[in-house]
């Protein structure tokens, strides 16, 4: 599966072969792009209770192009919010190929890889994209759509019940990950995708993050965390969750 090219941007965007890793719902996916242009995309189906499914994906995507991990030149994670267990498998994938490779990692929103699936529905303009927090609420954030086909973050990611998304959207399209309580609501159901990268404004990704020290932006803790907290009565103690 391969993926139309935009003009590049005058912000440098890093070179060559990267690859980028999606995992923040039960839609993951896979993607390799060379020199600015997506050019092989996998789908891999996560969830709790799943096996493993995004190392063989990775695997197979590098065979079917004829390259080695030792060939890429950085690694791109999608950094949530979303599901917890499927993105700490993809960080952790992500930082060892990118610590193997001796290459940089980059992260990237997943609700900014969701809005890019809207990038050829919709005119240039604001937009709200929204996500399943659980407990009754929606992760949300602010974009743009520019002009040349490229998406935006504008503001810093929160959590809202219905209510509060309905009014904080006002009269922007709305954009809901893959399902929504409200459908009638929406202007477009999105879904993150790999290959939605070069979609989206080099300036919110294309800075490297330190391989010992980032973690995905998960929105919230774990359930187990939460009831672990609740009935020990301090904090887990843990380094690396939000």
């Amino acid at each position: 599966m391969s993926a139309p090219a935009l003009p590049p941007e005058t912000s440098a965007i890093p070179p060559a072969l990267l690859l980028v890793l999606e995992a923040s719902s039960t839609a993951g996916s896979v993607a390799l792009i060379a020199n600015g242009a997506p050019v092989l995309v996998r789908p891999v189906a996560m969830g709790a209770g799943r096996e493993d499914q995004l190392f063989p994906a990775v695997q197979a995507l590098l065979a079917e192009a004829g390259a080695t991990a030792q060939q890429l030149t950085g690694v791109v994670c999608g950094a949530g919010p979303g599901s917890f267990t499927s993105l700490r498998i993809a960080a952790s994938l992500a930082k060892g190929l990118a610590d193997g490779a001796s290459v940089p990692l980059f992260a990237v929103s997943s609700l900014l890889l969701a809005a890019a699936d809207a990038t050829d529905a919709l005119l240039a303009g604001p937009a709200v994209v929204h996500a399943d927090a659980l407990r009754g609420e929606r992760y949300v954030l602010d974009v743009r759509l520019d002009a040349d086909g490229r998406v935006r973050s504008e503001s810093a990611l929160q959590r809202l019940t219905l209510d509060q998304l309905e009014m904080h959207a006002g009269g922007r399209p709305r954009l809901a990950v893959l399902s929504s309580p409200t459908p009638d609501l929406e202007s477009r159901m999105v879904t993150p995708s790999a290959a939605h990268l070069l979609r989206i404004a080099a300036s919110a990704w294309s800075g490297a993050v330190p391989l010992d020290g980032w973690e995905p932006d998960y929105g919230r803790l774990a359930e187990a965390q939460v009831k672990w907290e609740a009935s020990n009565g301090a904090p887990l103690p843990t380094h690396g969750m939000s």
